[in-house]
């Protein structure tokens, strides 16, 4: 069945029609098209049906072009409760459910089974949909933007970054870890907020661990009044390297809304959000026009500079001269290795703190493993192979990943009409039915708090669950899963293993200095990973002699 076409208005117009002939053919033309559409769809749907049992999900917010469901995660996004307004849909419509945001139909996830699909089994036939459009901006073309070829060639490129040798070597971090330590030694008496320094740390670590060369932030004093002035203005009024890390976490804000915005993310651009990313580009380019400096001079400057250890910079620019691909790739990368571990050490100290039995334990077995202060005699040395084999200090990680993965919600869109194993029904048995152009979306927030999957206390921070013999596979997500699945998972366990290892070591009280949470509940800044809007604020006491 075709839909009724129509002539050209000219040629309708040259044969004598009249203004009132035209308009009704072009009524009866759009009707036509709607008609044969609802008939196209009605017989996709029943072929699903008839050969998976597959049917459409109900949508629950009926409103119209889904405008009043984008509103209400603005505002739960603008007040930092989006995740437990996710949880919320959650527990009001099911595992898997169906809603409209913007006119874009979004059915969302927290079935393993689901999310298996999406990422694995049938990889192919999901991608990233808008999200080029919402992340181009800033990120360019890298791993976290591209589908296809591209991406595979970003992750073949990456892949040599995160090699065992090159994660094992932990030395790297130790002059980072010490002057984290120096900053906390000046604050014994004082609260202060731990997770801005572990950002700080982890853009150190990771300018060095990729570019060769460490910014060294953590040395550097940021200049009064913007530590925690929220004015863009003046946070990009500093053109040092401090006002690298507050427009880069601007910028990451910007990114979620865009997000969110889904086909209509480009109207979202104000210039703050320009200016913020273009001094993000300014950052990178300098290390970005080092390397190619390098390379013109010749194989014999790269292997000055980086003493032949593979640094990920200098490798890429063999391969590309482009200024801009070299950028793209390394905000990509850099985003993943700053972010991703200081969000974990962040809210890893921030539970120890509020839970002093697991702190007490964690730091028995540290001590009892490693010692009291770095290289202990009779002691093991702290390695990636002895971080791995102690069991409370990885129980405690997993853990915090648990109740706070930093990427707490995601997406695909469906390339071609496909079908979800579970969630459709009454009963939300029954497979189903994706069309081209949905964009599922899944919250690995929600799934690490089922019940059903991790008990009744599953909200609770009891890092004894992983001793009990469970095996979660799909219902434990906290680095994603499939071909796409994390490359970095070990180089931000190891790190974040080592700075806690090095922490208790230092200090052997942990307190928080914060007010109760009046919402009940840590409020969650969601940039492209997720922190503590609010910092965490403790105090940390060496009461041992030393």
């Amino acid at each position: 069945m075709s839909a009724f076409v129509l002539p050209p208005a000219s040629s309708l117009l040259k044969m004598g029609a009249s203004p009132k002939v035209i308009l009704s053919l072009v009524l009866v033309g759009l009707l036509s098209h709607a008609l044969v559409k609802v008939l196209r769809n009605q017989r996709i749907e029943r072929e699903f049906a008839e050969k998976y049992g597959a049917v459409r999900l109900v949508i629950r917010n009926t409103d119209f072009f889904g405008i009043r469901r984008f509103l209400s995660l603005s505002r739960a996004f603008l007040e930092h409760k989006i995740m437990e307004y996710i949880i919320d849909d959650f527990k009001a419509y099911g595992n898997t459910y169906g809603t409209t945001l913007l006119g874009q139909r979004n059915p969302w996830t927290i079935e393993p089974e689901n999310i298996k699909t999406i990422l694995a089994t049938k990889f192919n036939d999901y991608g990233l949909g808008t999200r080029y459009d919402a992340f181009l901006p800033l990120l360019g073309e890298g791993i976290f933007t591209l589908d296809n070829e591209g991406w595979a060639h970003s992750r073949a490129i990456l892949r040599p970054q995160f090699s065992r040798e090159q994660v094992s070597d932990i030395a790297k971090l130790e002059p980072h870890v010490r002057n984290l330590l120096s900053c906390l030694d000046r604050s014994q008496s004082e609260s202060c907020d731990i997770q801005e320094l572990f950002y700080r740390m982890t853009l150190d670590s990771a300018t060095e661990f990729l570019f060769g060369e460490s910014v060294h932030s953590l040395l550097l004093t940021p200049e009064p009044g913007n530590k925690k002035n929220d004015d863009i203005s003046v946070i990009l009024s500093d053109a040092g390297k401090q006002g690298f890390t507050y427009a880069f976490n601007y910028c990451q804000e910007v990114l979620a809304i865009r997000a969110i915005m889904q086909s209509f993310c480009w109207l979202l651009n104000p210039k703050a959000f320009r200016d913020a990313t273009a001094v993000a580009h300014r950052f990178v380019d300098y290390y970005v026009q080092k390397a190619l400096d390098a390379y013109r001079d010749g194989p014999a400057k790269i292997q000055e500079i980086t003493a032949g250890r593979y640094v990920f910079l200098y490798s890429l620019v063999e391969e590309t001269q482009s200024p801009k691909a070299l950028r793209d790739q390394s905000l990509n990368i850099l985003l993943a290795g700053r972010d991703t571990v200081a969000g974990l050490l962040s809210w890893t100290v921030y539970l120890l703190a509020r839970h002093p039995r697991v702190f007490e334990k964690l730091r028995a077995e540290i001590i009892e493993t490693f010692g009291d202060k770095l290289d202990s005699p009779g002691k093991r040395r702290i390695s990636f192979e002895s971080l791995k084999s102690t069991l409370y200090l990885r129980y405690v990680l997993n853990e915090v990943l648990r109740l706070y993965p930093s990427a707490p919600l995601n997406y695909r869109t469906a390339l071609r009409d496909t079908v979800l194993p579970v969630g459709g029904g009454p009963d939300g048995k029954s497979p189903v039915l994706i069309r081209k152009g949905d964009t599922v979306v899944y919250s690995v927030y929600a799934l690490h708090r089922r019940r059903d999957f991790f008990g009744d206390d599953a909200e609770e921070f009891r890092p004894e669950r992983w001793a009990e013999g469970n095996i979660w596979t799909w219902e434990y997500l906290p680095f994603n899963g499939g071909p796409r699945i994390c490359l970095g998972q070990q180089y931000a366990l190891t790190e974040a293993g080592y700075t806690i290892v090095r922490l208790l070591q230092e200090f052997d009280t942990l307190e928080s200095t914060e007010e109760p949470e009046p919402a009940g509940f840590p409020l969650k800044k969601m940039m492209l990973t997720m922190s503590k809007s609010t910092g965490v604020n403790v105090r940390l006491h060496k009461s041992r002699d030393v």
